[in-house]
């Protein structure tokens, strides 16, 4: 943004030297050749007159030598015509050639017209001024005296004061740069406070300490109260951060508590309900059973919003924690819990964001993949990516589900009578996004679903050996 305001200070102070500049040199310009076409028009009137005679008598010998001397002095060639463009008498031997545009001022003399003045002639247009005067005798025209004056002098003036417009302009943008940057850097220090901090704050925010304020008093008065307005947000994002932590953490001991007498009682009454109420007493317990899935799922959900620090972790250790943990659960469902993939591999992610993840995934896919079918849990390394795989040989989801399967408390319509609070897949999304990557669903051939954690690789190079990590090996294993 700086490199941004810095060039529109320089578009602005050389629009304003061009604005003055250009002008001037212009106007000067025009001076000068005004000034010429004036020193020449009257010698051309002079010998317009002086050649009246000469050309009465037919005797231009003294003319000749009057041109003559005017031409050795001011190296300006003259000559005079006659009515029907004859040659009279001429400063040099040798008169020069007309363009276009002179032959036509020789024509416009002859028809008793005065010559006009010349457009404005530029540093690098070489031509010379002609100017032609009609030759008068009693009113009438006998004949035209022509100057043909060079105009490197006046281009040679003209291209310095072109050259010192130039030069003080480039002077101006020096002195343009000179004084803008510290008035740029004062102008986006707020700016530049607010981009480097806002990240700071961020991540204070949300792991629940002190925003450090933006704001050091400086800037413009407008960028001070954005500053100041930021802080006073952060503040206040913090403090409602902070009250909503601590409203989980007292729901979590306050329900807790109640929840597990509630369930202690039902099961209590087991055997001293009568069979009209037997049916009640059964939905009862799987009520109680299911609003403490739904506070464990947000518990653990908040859990995961509050971790936001990454850092370096073994994937081995926390795949094979997690499916050692998991292991009891799927064998005694009936289900073979698979391993596979690569080996030796590190992520970055939140302390314990992998067994979170797994843990989530893991609980989805047990339940709802039936007796006799298998789960496989693999990692896979890209250059830029560890990718998590757990992959079921469940009845799936339908490829317009698949979208809505992270939302929180969504649940397919065919699958409501399966336990479960609908937050599983979202806490494993949003630790997936915290630890900056992403959580992919796929539908794999052959039934079933196949959920992907992408995680960040940390730049470090890895241990040599382990099985082979190509994309094609992995898939094969998790497909097989």
């Amino acid at each position: 943004m700086r490199a941004r305001l810095l060039v529109i200070v320089l578009f602005l102070v050389g629009l304003l030297a061009a604005g003055l500049g250009v002008p001037l040199a212009v106007a000067d310009a025009r001076s000068a050749q005004q000034e010429l076409f004036t020193d020449r028009l009257t010698d051309t009137i002079f010998f317009a007159s002086i050649a009246q005679r000469p050309i009465t008598e037919a005797s231009p010998t003294g003319l000749a030598g009057e041109l003559a001397r005017y031409d050795e002095v001011y190296g300006v060639a003259v000559t005079v015509l006659g009515r029907h463009g004859e040659l009279i008498a001429a400063s040099r031997p040798t008169p020069p050639v007309l363009d276009a545009d002179g032959q036509e001022r020789v024509r416009l003399a002859l028809a008793n017209r005065r010559s006009e003045p010349y457009p404005l002639v530029m540093p690098w247009d070489p031509r010379p001024v002609v100017l032609a005067e009609p030759v008068l005798v009693d009113g009438e025209v006998r004949g035209a005296a022509v100057t043909v004056s060079p105009t490197d002098a006046l281009r040679a003036e003209e291209l310095r004061v072109w050259t010192t417009v130039a030069g003080a302009a480039l002077l101006a943008l020096a002195l343009g740069v000179v004084l803008a940057l510290p008035v740029v850097r004062w102008i986006l220090r707020p700016v530049r406070r607010l981009d480097e901090g806002t990240g700071r704050v961020a991540g204070a925010v949300l792991a629940g300490g002190v925003a450090e304020p933006v704001s050091d008093g400086s800037g413009p008065p407008e960028l001070r109260r954005l500053s100041a307005s930021f802080d006073r947000m952060a503040d206040t994002v913090t403090q409602a951060l902070s009250a909503q932590r601590a409203f989980v953490a007292d729901a979590s001991h306050q329900l807790r508590n109640p929840l597990t007498a509630l369930r202690l009682r039902l099961s209590n009454l087991d055997g001293h309900v009568d069979g009209a109420a037997a049916e009640h007493h059964v939905a009862a317990l799987e009520e109680a059973e299911r609003l403490s899935d739904v506070l464990d799922g947000l518990l653990a959900l908040a859990r995961a919003e509050r971790v936001t620090a990454t850092e370096i972790v073994d994937v081995d250790t926390a795949m094979d924690d997690r499916l050692d943990a998991w292991r009891p659960l799927a064998e005694h469902t009936g289900l073979r819990l698979l391993r596979g993939g690569s080996r030796r591999l590190q992520a970055r992610a939140p302390a314990g964001g992998i067994e979170t993840l797994l843990d989530a995934v893991l609980d989805n896919a047990i339940k709802f993949t039936p007796s006799g079918g298998s789960i496989t849990v693999a990692a896979l390394a890209t250059a830029e990516w560890v990718e998590l795989s757990v992959r079921d040989t469940g009845p799936g989801m339908a490829p317009e589900e698949l979208e809505r399967a992270t939302d929180r408390f969504w649940r397919a319509p065919d699958q409501s009578n399966v336990e479960g609070s609908g937050l599983g897949l979202a806490i494993a999304a949003r630790t997936a996004e915290l630890a900056g990557g992403e959580l992919r669903l796929e539908l794999p051939t052959g039934g079933g679903l196949r959920v992907i954690a992408r995680l960040p690789r940390p730049a470090l190079p890895e241990p040599d050996g382990g099985p082979d990590r190509s994309p094609r090996s992995h898939r094969a294993f998790v497909d097989r």
